[in-house]
């Protein structure tokens, strides 16, 4: 250990490393050059935690740096253009903030061109085409289509199949709108259910249908024909380029001649780099030596379920999640760092334990009463549990498509015994204490547990409303009635209080900048905690190390797996398995 300790701090640092990139010759720093975004990759939500997911993330930029990519390069005249390959393998979440980057490129006066093999292949291509609607001119080749849907929310209902196994769910909510328990309880969607979705669905759509039309207004598209493109679903390239959908039908070649023509470009002298690279050469070699106290914003990520003890890293089951224990400790290292004016807690994250979450809150609290300025970001979820450790921040921003809410409770059991009869399988047990076997999957909860279980649902629904409450300035019945565990669209969510403005990370550091009272342009902006290769092989020094994500630490196997199937065992404040589709 002590030789691995060693070698960690042999090796180059982040300064010394930009140092020595000085003298690499990155294509972007030798002349103009075109900036590309290519979707197929799909985009980053999290910086890897592992080696090993570095390796596996080799190739799939961060979405962070490709915004701040793009608005670094609005005012470098090395930049000459960008042109995207549009895709759908982005959430819906990531290209509505995509777009904001892009539009503002594009309001630089440089060219712009996104182009596509297809917009959806029988399946629909959505989140490719509303990316590729920010740019100034769309290709698609002569065999694609533009196959643009509305989007769809649900979920699935297995009581059924529970009966015929012999499984007996027990579970109690606060309130009608939490509707993670259906999963188990009900047959068929329950009307509040239906409801809460209904105005999900619509309320994204309209966000869909307003961008399509803001931006192609100039070809004549409308809000009516772009509304018409979703229940149309699929127009071929002719029909599309008819339609003012679409500016041109072509393969990659010829968009591409096209755009280098536009530049005065075709010998292609001007080299195509990916933005996340061109950041990379535009960022400043040293952007921060030791005593020069710059001021800083810290960006602070909360993805995934959240939990007691320390976060994990991704797996294949249930990505990465969010320990009460490293989160806490970054927060107190913001806090104690002299250079951090404002932090950004940037949150994706449906939610999980409610002691857990209720420990985060309290170090945001104490952050902000230091004197620093906190605003949240949220990316496609920040609900339930996610919304509970946002809404201390001193401002919140979403998406217009974030999941957001679900300020409400649930808690429960399978009971399997019959089941496990029918299999021949018997278990037995012995116990002294009343309550000793109250969350044992063998027998049904009693008078006495039902009214336990009850009590301790009402005081943390109590409590979760009452904080909400007082972090957002309402009135208890004013948040109550929009609590319920009713989960909002980003949109509405800003109609109703529970966040204060549309935007995306991009714009909460620049929201951070605003209450800190500082120049952009001189901050550095920089994520917490920042850790060595080797960091995470090494021992935890004490409760205030800020690490983020150890090897074999966070949940288990199991309760990953339990997350991924709906069965909230991270706890009781996780929203429905929603996701937009």
């Amino acid at each position: 250990m002590d030789f691995l300790r060693e070698l960690s701090n042999r090796l180059p640092g982040r300064e010394r490393c930009q140092g020595l990139l000085k003298h690499v010759p990155i294509p972007a720093l030798q002349g103009a050059c075109v900036l590309e975004i290519d979707l197929t990759r799909g985009l980053a939500e999290v910086p890897p935690t592992s080696p090993l997911e570095a390796l596996r993330a080799r190739n799939t930029p961060q979405l962070h740096e490709v915004i701040d990519g793009l608005r670094r390069a609005v005012t470098d005249d090395k930049v000459a253009a960008l042109i995207v390959h549009a895709s759908s393998n982005v959430t819906l979440s990531q290209v509505q903030e995509l777009r904001r980057g892009i539009l503002r490129f594009r309001a630089s006066g440089k060219p712009t061109l996104a182009w596509t093999e297809s917009f959806g292949e029988l399946v629909h291509g959505t989140t490719g085409y509303l990316a590729a609607t920010s740019c100034e001119q769309i290709w698609v080749q002569p065999s694609g289509d533009v196959t643009v849907h509305g989007i769809v929310a649900g979920g699935l209902f297995v009581r059924g199949a529970l009966d015929k196994i012999g499984v007996l769910p027990q579970f109690a909510r606060r309130q009608e709108y939490k509707s993670a328990a259906e999963l188990f309880l009900a047959e068929s969607m329950s009307e509040p259910n239906r409801a809460m979705l209904t105005r999900i669905v619509e309320s994204v759509n309209d966000t869909m249908v307003a961008d399509m039309a803001d931006t192609r207004a100039d070809r004549g598209v409308t809000l009516a024909a772009a509304r018409d493109l979703l229940e149309r679903g699929r127009l071929s390239a002719e029909e599309a380029l008819e339609r003012g959908f679409i500016d041109a039908i072509g393969y990659r070649q010829q968009a591409f001649v096209w755009l280098r023509e536009r530049i005065a470009d075709p010998d292609e002298k001007a080299p195509l780099t990916f933005v996340e690279r061109y950041r990379k050469s535009a960022l400043s070699p040293v952007p921060a030596v030791a005593g020069s106290h710059r001021p800083t914003v810290a960006v602070i990520g909360a993805h995934g379920a959240i939990h007691l003890g320390r976060s994990g890293g991704a797996s294949p089951t249930g990505g990465h999640t969010v320990g009460s224990d490293s989160l806490t400790a970054t927060l107190r290292a913001a806090r104690r760092d002299k250079d951090v004016r404002a932090v950004v807690l940037r949150i994706d994250s449906p939610g999980g334990s409610y002691i857990a979450s209720d420990a985060i809150r309290a170090e945001v609290l104490a952050l902000r009463e230091s004197g620093t300025r906190v605003v949240a970001s949220m990316g496609g979820v920040a609900a339930s549990g996610g919304y509970f450790i946002a809404m201390p921040c001193e401002r919140i921003l979403a998406n217009p498509a974030t999941l957001t809410g679900s300020i409400g409770v649930l808690a429960g059991k399978n009971v399997v015994r019959e089941g496990m009869r029918r299999l021949g399988i018997n278990r037995q047990d012995v116990s002294l204490g009343r309550f000793d076997e109250m969350f044992s999957t063998q027998r049904p909860f009693s008078d006495a547990e039902w009214a336990r279980l009850d009590t301790w649902l009402d005081e943390v629904y109590a409590d979760f409303t009452g904080k909400a409450a007082t972090d957002r300035g309402m009135v208890l019945s004013e948040l109550e009635s929009l609590a319920r565990g009713r989960v909002w669209s980003g949109v509405d969510a800003r109609l109703n209080g529970l966040v204060d403005d549309l935007g995306g990370l991009d714009d909460a550091i620049r929201v951070a900048c605003e209450l800190a009272q500082l120049d952009r342009a001189q901050v550095d902006v920089r994520r917490l905690p920042k850790l060595g290769p080797l960091d995470r092989f090494l021992p935890t020094e004490n409760s205030d190390s800020p690490v983020g994500a150890r090897l074999g630490e966070g949940l288990s196997l199991y309760d990953r797996a339990s997350l991924a199937l709906g069965l909230n065992s991270a706890g009781v404040l996780t929203m429905p398995p929603l996701r937009l589709s």
